[in-house]
C-alpha cells in the first residue's frame, strides 16, 4: 500500500534503519494485494476494512508482518510523522476507507499522523456517508474517535487576507515587470472592494487565483490591460461557466453586434435582467451574481451603461481592454493570436516608418494596413488620441500607395465600415496633424499614383469641407485657404497626367479605376474636370456612353439619378452643357416605361428628361 510505500521512505537511510525500512516494506507487501483486488472486482469499503482486519488479526503471513515492523520501529527507538492532507477532497466512501485504516493497519509504534483538512468541508463528506448519515453530531463524534489530539489553525481575518492579497499581487507585478498607474489602482481597488474581496477570503483562493494571473499572463505583459487581466481571470477560475458566456456573446459584450430588433428598445434593467438570467444557467448563485455583473460591467461598456455608470469605448480600446473588439481575442486564448500584431511589433513598425528605416517590423504593419485595415487604422487612431507621436507622412505615402490593394471585408452593421472608407478616415485625421505648409506636398506625393490620387482627393476633400471649402468652385474665395487651392492645383494636375491615356480610347473602355478618377478630380477642380470632359466630347466620346458608364443600371431601390447625382453631374459635366449636347436625344419620343429594363441608355435618358424641367444648378 502506498501508506507503506510513504512510511519507508520517510525512515533515515542510515545502516540504522535498514531493519525497520525493510520490515515495513514487508507488512506494505502483505497487505497491497487487497487493493488490487478492489480495483478489479469493486469491493466496497467495508469489505475491504473487515478483510484487512482478518489479515492482521489472525495467525498470517500480514500478522507476522506487521509484528516484525513494530518490532523493528521499537528498535529504531525514534519517530515518524506522516502529513496527510487535503483529506476533504475524497468522496465520503474514500475518507471512510482511509480513516479506519489507518487505524488498523497504521498503529504503529512511533508513527504519528498529521491529517489537515478543513472541518465545514469533511463533516459534509462524512455526512453523506452511509456510515454517518445526515447528521452532523454524528459526524463529529465519529470524527472525535480518529482524531486524539486537535490542532486548530488561528483564524484567517479580513486584514491577514488582504496583506497576502497585496503581497501575491506585488509577487506577480514583480515577475513580469509590471507597475500599475494611478489610474490602474484606482480601478482595482474598486473592483476588489466591491466585487473580489468577499471571494478572496482564504489563502486557497488567493494563491489559486495569483497561481492562474501568474501562469497565464506571460507573452500578454504589456499587451493587455492588466485590471481587466486580472477580472477576467479571476471570472474562469472562479466562475468558468460565467466566463465561457463572454466568448458566446462576444460582438453584444464589445458592441458590434446587429441588434435584434426586439432589443432595439431594451431599457437598461431589462439588460441586467437577460444577463442575470444568462448567469443563473451558467450557475452564479445568487449570492455572488451582484458581483459578477459588477465585474463584467466594469469591462464591457454596454454593462456598464445598463448599470447606470459613465461608458467609453474609446477609453477600453485605448487601455487594450477586453471591451475593445480589437483585443478581446488576446484575453481569451492567453496570447496575441496569429492575425494580431503584438504592441511592440506595432511600435516598433511605426518608428521604422519614422526613421524612413526597411525593417520586417514596418513590412508587416504595412500587409495588415492591406488585408486587416479597419482595426490597423483604428489601433493607429487610438495611438493619435493618446498623444503618442506620429509618422504621419510616412502614413499617408504609406495608406496611398496601399489603397489600391485593400483586401478587408466589410465590417459593422451592414458592412458600411469598408476598409476604403477606414483607411480614408484615418488620412484626413492624418493630414491635420500636419501643418498647412507641409500638407500640399504630401499630398502631390500621394496623387502619384492613380489609386494614390482617389485617396489624395478624397482626403482633401474631407480636410475643406472641415475648414468650410468643400466646393471647389470656391477656390478663388477669399475665405480658402491658399494651401487647399495649391493643393487642388497640385492634385487635379497628377489626375489629368494618369487620365492622359484614356482620352485617346472608346469611353466604354474607361477602366473602373479612371471612372473613380473622374468623380474624385470633380471634388477638387470641377471646373477643369467639365473642361476635360467636354474637350473628350468634342473629338472622340459621347455623352450617352460616358453616362452609361458612370452611372451603375441597378441601383435599386434608389432612382438612376436622384438630386444627389445630378449635382454630381453638374460639377463633372455641367448640367446646361450636357442637356444641350443630348438635346436632340432628349426632344425625341420618349420610349414605353415598362419596355426600358434591359435598355440602360434608354433608362438614362428618361431620367435626365424627368429632372431637365428643374433650373440647372450651374452652367
Amino acid at each position: 500500500m502506498a501508506l507503506f510505500s510513504e512510511i519507508r521512505e520517510a525512515l533515515p537511510k542510515s545502516e540504522r534503519w535498514s531493519e525497520a525500512r525493510e520490515k515495513i516494506g514487508g507488512f506494505g507487501q502483505a497487505i497491497s494485494p487487497l487493493g488490487k483486488v478492489t480495483a478489479l472486482f469493486g469491493l466496497d469499503s467495508e469489505g475491504l476494512v473487515q478483510e484487512v482486519s482478518n489479515r492482521i488479526s489472525g495467525d498470517t503471513s500480514a500478522s507476522a508482518a506487521k509484528r516484525k515492523a513494530e518490532e523493528a520501529l521499537r528498535k529504531a527507538g525514534r519517530p515518524v510523522l506522516v502529513v496527510m492532507d487535503d483529506l476533504d477532497r475524497l468522496t465520503p466512501e474514500e475518507l471512510l476507507v482511509v480513516f479506519k485504516l489507518v487505524r488498523l493497519v497504521g498503529h504503529l509504534p512511533g508513527v504519528y499522523y498529521l491529517i489537515s483538512f478543513d472541518e465545514r468541508t469533511l463533516l459534509d463528506v462524512l455526512q453523506r456517508s452511509e456510515l454517518v448519515g445526515n447528521s452532523e453530531s454524528r459526524a463529529r463524534d465519529f470524527l472525535e474517535k480518529i482524531i486524539q489530539v486537535r490542532l486548530d489553525l488561528p483564524a484567517f481575518r479580513e486584514r491577514d487576507a488582504d496583506i497576502l492579497v497585496d503581497r501575491s499581487l506585488d509577487a506577480v507585478l514583480a515577475s513580469h515587470s509590471l507597475a500599475l498607474t494611478p489610474g490602474e489602482q484606482q480601478r482595482l481597488a474598486e473592483a476588489y472592494h466591491r466585487h473580489l474581496q468577499g471571494r478572496l477570503r482564504t489563502p486557497r483562493a488567493i494563491k489559486r487565483f495569483f497561481g492562474q494571473v501568474d501562469a497565464t499572463l506571460g507573452q500578454l505583459t504589456g499587451n493587455v490591460d492588466i485590471v481587466d487581466f486580472l477580472i477576467v481571470t479571476f471570472l474562469r477560475t472562479s466562475e468558468p461557466r460565467a466566463y465561457q458566456l463572454l466568448w458566446r456573446h462576444r460582438a453584444e459584450l464589445t458592441g458590434t453586434s446587429i441588434g435584434l430588433p426586439s432589443r432595439r428598445d431594451e431599457r437598461p434593467e431589462q439588460r441586467i435582467e437577460r444577463w442575470r438570467t444568462r448567469l443563473q444557467e451558467a450557475g452564479v448563485t445568487e449570492q455572488h451574481m451582484d458581483s459578477v455583473i459588477g465585474l463584467m460591467g466594469m469591462l464591457f461598456m454596454p454593462l456598464r451603461q445598463a448599470l447606470g455608470y459613465g461608458a467609453d469605448s474609446q477609453a477600453i480600446a485605448l487601455r487594450r481592454g477586453i471591451g475593445s473588439i480589437d483585443y478581446f481575442d488576446r484575453y481569451m486564448v492567453f496570447g496575441i493570436p496569429d492575425d494580431d500584431l503584438p504592441e511592440h511589433t506595432f511600435d516598433t513598425a511605426l518608428q521604422q516608418l519614422a526613421n524612413g528605416t526597411p525593417g520586417t517590423e514596418a513590412d508587416e504593419l504595412l500587409l495588415r494596413l492591406r488585408d486587416d485595415t479597419q482595426r490597423i487604422t483604428r489601433r493607429i487612431q487610438y495611438k493619435r488620441t493618446a498623444g503618442t507621436p506620429l509618422p504621419a507622412v510616412a502614413l499617408l505615402e504609406a495608406a496611398a500607395q496601399q489603397h489600391g490593394y485593400l483586401t478587408a471585408a466589410p465590417q459593422g452593421a451592414f458592412g458600411l465600415l469598408t476598409a476604403d472608407f477606414a483607411i480614408s478616415i484615418l488620412a484626413t485625421d492624418l493630414l491635420t496633424d500636419l501643418a498647412e505648409p507641409d500638407r500640399p506636398g504630401i499630398l502631390k506625393a500621394m496623387a502619384e499614383s492613380p489609386d494614390g490620387a482617389v485617396l489624395a482627393a478624397r482626403t482633401l476633400q474631407r480636410v475643406a469641407a472641415r475648414n468650410g471649402s468643400e466646393s471647389p468652385d470656391s477656390a478663388q474665395a477669399a475665405d480658402t485657404p491658399d494651401w487647399i487651392t495649391q493643393a487642388r492645383s497640385l492634385i487635379g494636375h497628377e489626375i489629368a497626367q494618369h487620365l492622359a491615356p484614356s482620352a485617346s480610347r472608346a469611353v466604354n473602355e474607361l477602366t473602373e479605376l479612371e471612372v473613380t478618377l473622374l468623380w474624385a478630380w470633380r471634388h477638387i477642380a470641377s471646373e477643369a474636370t467639365r473642361a476635360w470632359i467636354n474637350q473628350q466630347f468634342e473629338e472622340t466620346w459621347t455623352p450617352l456612353d460616358l453616362l452609361a458608364v458612370l452611372l451603375p443600371p441597378d441601383r435599386t431601390p434608389f432612382p438612376l439619378i436622384d438630386d444627389d447625382t445630378l449635382q454630381s453631374l453638374d460639377a463633372l459635366i455641367g448640367l446646361n452643357a450636357l442637356y444641350n449636347r443630348l438635346g436632340p436625344l432628349l426632344d425625341a419620343p420618349a420610349a414605353d416605361p415598362d419596355n426600358l429594363q434591359d435598355d440602360h441608355p434608354a433608362r438614362i435618358l428618361q431620367a435626365l428628361r424627368e429632372h431637365r424641367g428643374n433650373p440647372p444648378v450651374s452652367g
